[in-house]
């Protein structure tokens, strides 16, 4: 798990710069294209956590790793709507 949890490391840097990016965009003009952003990027970063989430071991009840579970899930519907957003 060492590599993941550089990889993800290394990942949460731009997701949160989006962020950032986003949020400040988002406080100068608030229209919905801005808010949708926003909103993308912050799926962006619930995936970065999920998968720092996973390299750690946190919250095991999760069950991370697995398919059809709610890790699974939650990572997966995260980065479909970050990435559509």
């Amino acid at each position: 798990m060492h590599a993941t949890l550089s990889k993800t490391l290394i990942a949460l840097l731009p997701a949160c710069m989006l962020l950032c990016g986003s949020a400040v965009s988002f406080r100068r003009k608030k229209t919905v294209g801005s808010s949708l952003q926003l909103l993308g990027a912050g799926c962006l970063v619930i995936v970065v956590l999920t998968h720092l989430c996973e390299a750690l071991y946190l919250f095991p009840w999760m069950h991370w790793g697995s398919e059809h579970r709610v890790g699974h899930y939650l990572d997966f519907f995260s980065a479909v709507l970050g990435l559509t957003l």
